[in-house]
C-alpha cells in the first residue's frame, strides 16, 4: 500500500519494481498480483484498467485512512522508544 500511496496510479510491474528495489530481491508475479487482489477485495486498493493487458492501482479512502492509522501507531511507539 505504501508504494501504491507514492506513485500515480502505478501499474503492477511499476509495483513490482519498486519493491523489488527497496527489498533487494525479486518479486514473483504469483506473489505479487494475488496480494494486489487481496487489498482490492478488501476495499484499500482501486484496480482500474490502463489497457487490455495492464491494470492501474490507487488507494480508497479507507487505504488512506489505514496507512494513517499505521503512522499514529507507529509514531505513538517511537516516540515511548525514545523517551526511555
Amino acid at each position: 500500500m505504501y508504494t501504491i500511496a507514492g506513485l500515480d496510479e502505478p501499474h503492477g510491474l511499476e509495483i513490482k519494481e519498486e519493491l523489488e528495489t527497496y527489498y533487494e530481491t525479486e518479486i514473483h508475479h504469483s506473489r505479487l498480483y494475488p496480494n494486489l487482489d487481496t487489498l482490492v477485495d478488501k476495499g484499500l486498493v482501486e484496480k482500474g484498467e490502463i489497457d487490455r493487458r495492464t491494470n492501474s492501482y490507487t488507494l480508497t479512502r479507507r487505504g488512506r485512512r489505514e496507512i494513517e492509522d499505521r503512522r499514529e501507531w507507529e509514531n505513538e511507539y517511537a516516540e515511548k522508544a525514545i523517551s526511555a
